[in-house]
């Protein structure tokens, strides 16, 4: 039986998305997912409180967590001084983000995709100094709400320098869910012309409703790691109409009807879901966590 990777995004990419929300709240939706078998989970992201107020106690929230040891945890940072944060508390594994399209990486960290990369060569050097991994996240891979579509090229290219510069890790974002099968096949297929053996991981965003249809689309192209939100939680800040993360469980739930092992219990999963939706304090969009699974348990 084939294993797929999913990392839960919720606690950071999800929460960060909604209007702040307490401390006490953010550890019991961490604590809920770490018991579900996830193995993996992006816990929170160290960044300046005015850009993202939403994650401005992370490192409370890190340090109140109920750490699994079974679950490996990584946080996102923007720049040398997230990372030190990350790294001061315990983190070995990190993610920074650029995107594709210099439009939305000026509107998120107010500098040029270009730019954004010299700052990133610098922090791999600085993570791979500390102990740590490197994970670079690209936005906008599969198309920009500013720029429209961005060519599979130009995302090739950015993964040729970070991986020149000692990337341990690509994912690709799609931060509006512009992503479709045919667009998901031309970014992972250019990719993995030039880097056979890089390790990449998906990100999807339903939408508009394609969120599954491009996991099955990359399952088909060998991928085995993906991203997504318990009870579809999240989106992008910057950018307008992003909302909706796949959810978790409706992920989960297919793959598990498909014959694939994730390590993680649906039922615990379900109910972390309504955490998040307590939490959130509105419906979440997962069709899992609204209608159930499509059998009794």
């Amino acid at each position: 039986m084939s294993f797929i990777s999913i990392r839960e995004v919720g606690p950071r990419d999800g929460l960060q998305n909604e209007d702040p929300v307490p401390a006490d709240a953010k550890v019991r939706l961490l604590d809920a997912l770490s018991a579900t078998g996830a193995q993996r989970i992006e816990a929170v992201s160290f960044v300046h409180p005015k850009a993202i107020p939403q994650m401005a106690d992370a490192d409370e929230v890190w340090a109140r967590a109920a750490k699994n040891p079974a679950v490996r945890y990584s946080a996102l940072v923007p720049n040398s001084k997230g990372a030190q944060r990350a790294l001061a508390a315990g983190f070995t594994e990190i993610e920074v983000v650029v995107s594709a399209s210099d439009t939305h990486n000026q509107r998120n960290v107010n500098r040029s995709t270009d730019e954004s990369l010299d700052d990133i060569a610098g922090l791999i050097d600085l993570l791979h100094t500390a102990g740590a991994t490197a994970e670079v996240i690209i936005s906008t891979s599969f198309g920009c709400p500013f720029e429209g579509d961005v060519d599979p090229a130009r995302v090739a290219g950015i993964v040729d320098r970070v991986v020149a510069d000692g990337a341990d890790r690509v994912a690709f974002g799609d931060t509006t869910g512009m992503g479709t099968p045919r667009r998901v096949e031309e970014v992972v297929g250019r990719v993995r012309e030039r880097h056979p053996d890089l390790p990449l991981l998906l990100h999807f965003h339903n939408t508009r409703g394609t969120a599954l249809a491009n996991v099955l689309t990359a399952l088909r192209l060998g991928i085995t790691e993906f991203d997504a939100s318990v009870g579809g939680l999240g989106g992008c800040p910057y950018a307008p109409g992003a909302t909706g993360n796949v959810a978790t469980e409706e992920v989960v739930h297919m793959l598990h009807d498909m014959g694939y092992e994730t390590g993680i219990d649906l039922r615990a999963l379900i109910e972390a879901a309504r955490i998040a939706q307590e939490i959130a304090g509105r419906e979440l969009p997962s069709g899992v966590l609204r209608a159930g699974p499509r059998l009794p348990f």
